[in-house]
């Protein structure tokens, strides 16, 4: 499990997705979003720019993020 500490109320999915270096690019991360292959808290989430906060969990290709 990576965790990923929070500075500022909130971090945007696609930004969360680079800063951990779980994607490339910001396109990639995009992408994995559209595609239905992020889980937010337990369930697909479809939105880029989704607000992720501190205590969420973030499901992506068989790793793990907590925001803390």
């Amino acid at each position: 499990m990576i965790e990923f500490k929070l500075e500022g109320e909130f971090i945007p999915m696609i930004q969360l997705l680079k800063a951990t270096g779980l994607v490339q690019s910001g396109g990639e991360a995009q992408t994995v979003v559209e595609d239905g292959l992020v889980k937010y808290n337990g369930s697909v989430d479809y939105r880029k720019r989704l607000k992720v906060r501190q205590g969420d969990l973030i499901d992506f290709m068989g790793n793990q993020i907590k925001v803390v």
